[in-house]
């Protein structure tokens, strides 16, 4: 009898366009066997996520499987062929016999549907349960998947939970019918490491008690080496190196295979610049790597010893209302940040890191005066911005910037970016005349790596590295001497993460730009920043230089940060 589960031979996957056909899967080919785990590893647009939807027959209604075989051989579930499957078989199939965990699970969740409804549901389809018996396999589920008082996060809506909540109940979702595969697509991206770590674990616990195989998609090798057993590498659309996952890390063949690897910052260096996929690519891997050495360090410290401070953060407070009366009078209140103090040098990089909820976001936001502030001073070149009127504000607001985690949402889907970049300079009086303004956007857009025709394209016609490139132009277009850099990263491929790294440090050189690096993954602020500030429940635990936190951490949750980066093979 045959081990495998899961049988994929020469798929090809395409789209129809406005401009004809396009292949998004190329004849690709894998099995899974029963119990493995499977990563399927590339960046995005490679095929990854079209292969898995391909897999469980959900593409969008201008995509069609072209060709190529699809076979389930499961212990209860026999298909020779999913490929134009009818649609009552696809019901029968999905949830019943593999489970999927989608990358956004804010958008797969029903926002109006309570969790616990939303997951009782498929056990109430596919086992037949009655309500009161389907609750509690749900409740059960929850526990199993480490959600914290499962009662209430079955009466909680989507937006009411964490987003390391939110995927814990889409797992318990896609596991709720004991599926004998389970498709996870991108189920850590964007997270905290240490929510990501916990959630890899989870998913291999599952896998031990349940003997499921899985098929992990993903565009961090680091990740998938914490999980996988075999690695499939896709670029293009095609799968370009496959094996042990152990062969993989240890001796890549193929340059995409070790262009991935590079992209992620070093952990045991600190580097001046990222190799990135083009360079291994042109090159054949020949990236000749810049490493920052005691004594360069010496110097550039030395250098900014020396400067004036640009920023002064004394003593900070800021609190939210919790629970309100009747009369909205608040009866609790939750404090965000806690007495924070620290300086800034001018052209310095501070790294600020946490988890989500440490603080991070509102502190940069409260220094942007975007949060309510109790008490404390945030001196700006010499002058307290919190005693500012609002027109003083307005006007001091063009020395400092901030880049925002998700460009998509930063950036108005009904305005051409041009425009958007152009915005900012025509509120602020920025330049003569309105051409002067459109020649600066030509010269931005082209700093950043984009080209002038793109001024009259909109948002959605760029990809997310793209989009975040914009952002990165319209925080510059006021000519700032700041910029806060809030998670400006953390929800984008390792490669084109590598391509926003270098550009960051390339303008800050040439332009003399202040950073506020803010990250939940040590390895990245490692690199950016020249000093290192640890928040946690919105104070600060811990500061130093990048080495001396990195080796020598001195608080536990420090050392849990680090503990929570994933490593791949050593």
């Amino acid at each position: 009898m045959s081990d495998i589960l899961l049988s994929v031979k020469n798929l090809v996957t395409s789209f129809s366009t406005d401009s004809g056909k396009v292949a998004a899967v190329k004849g690709i080919s894998f099995d899974i066997k029963k119990g493995e785990t499977l990563g399927i590893v590339g960046e995005s647009g490679s095929g990854k996520s079209v292969t898995s939807l391909s897999i469980m027959q959900l593409l969008a209604s201008n995509g069609f499987i072209e060709s190529g075989k699809i076979s389930f051989l499961g212990k209860h579930k026999n298909v020779e062929n999913l490929v134009g499957l009818d649609n009552i078989s696809l019901r029968e199939l999905r949830g019943n016999h593999i489970g999927m965990v989608f990358q956004e699970s804010m958008s797969a969740l029903n926002p109006v549907m309570r969790c616990g409804e939303q997951v009782a549901e498929a056990i109430r389809l596919h086992l037949k349960e009655d309500r009161s018996t389907a609750k509690e396999s749900v409740l059960k589920l929850f526990e199993k998947v480490e959600l914290p008082d499962p009662e209430r996060i079955y009466a909680a809506y989507p937006h009411e939970l964490s987003g390391g909540q939110m995927q814990r109940v889409m797992i318990a979702m896609a596991i709720s019918c004991n599926p004998e595969l389970l498709i996870a697509d991108e189920p850590t991206t964007a997270l905290d490491v240490t929510v990501q770590k916990s959630i890899l674990k989870l998913i291999s616990d599952l896998q031990l008690q349940t003997n499921s195989a899985v098929l992990f998609i993903t565009h961090d090798l680091g990740v998938v080496a914490e999980v996988a057993d075999r690695v499939a590498v896709m670029y293009q659309g095609k799968i370009v190196e496959e094996g042990p996952v152990e062969k993989i890390f240890r001796s890549p063949q193929h340059h995409y295979t070790k262009s991935l690897l590079a992209c992620r910052p070093p952990l045991n260096r600190k580097v001046k610049r990222l190799p990135t996929v083009s360079d291994f690519l042109k090159g054949k891997g020949n990236f000749v790597e810049k490493v920052w050495n005691s004594t360069s360090l010496k110097e550039r410290r030395a250098v900014l010893s020396e400067r004036e401070d640009l920023l002064k953060v004394k003593d900070l407070n800021v609190r939210f209302a919790g629970k309100k009366n009747w009369f909205g009078k608040p009866l609790s209140y939750i404090q965000a940040v806690k007495n924070v103090s620290f300086t800034l040098k001018k052209g310095e990089t501070l790294g600020l890191v946490g988890e989500s909820g440490s603080g991070k976001t509102t502190l940069s936001r409260a220094i942007l005066r975007l949060a309510p502030i109790r008490s404390g001073k945030v001196i700006f070149e010499g002058e307290n911005i919190l005693e500012f009127g609002t027109e003083q504000l307005r006007k001091w607001r063009k020395g400092f910037q901030i880049i925002f985690q998700d460009p998509a949402s930063a950036l108005n889907p009904r305005m051409t970016i041009g425009r958007a970049i152009l915005e900012p300079m025509t509120v602020h009086g920025i330049y003569n005349s309105s051409e002067e303004r459109v020649k600066q956007v030509f010269l931005l857009l082209e700093k950043v790596g984009l080209k002038r025709e793109h001024f009259d394209r909109y948002p959605h016609e760029f990809s997310g590295g793209q989009k975040q490139r914009i952002c990165i132009a319209r925080a510059l277009a006021l000519k700032p001497k700041f910029i806060i850099c809030d998670e400006s990263v953390s929800a984008l491929d390792v490669s084109v993460q590598a391509q926003v790294l270098n550009l960051l440090l390339d303008l800050q050189e040439e332009f003399e730009l202040t950073y506020i690096f803010i990250s939940h993954d040590l390895s990245v602020v490692q690199m950016m920043s020249d000093r290192i500030l640890v928040m946690n429940n919105g104070e600060i635990v811990e500061q130093g230089y990048p080495e001396d936190v990195y080796n020598n951490p001195k608080e536990k949750y420090t050392q849990q940060l680090i503990n929570a980066i994933p490593r791949g093979i050593v």
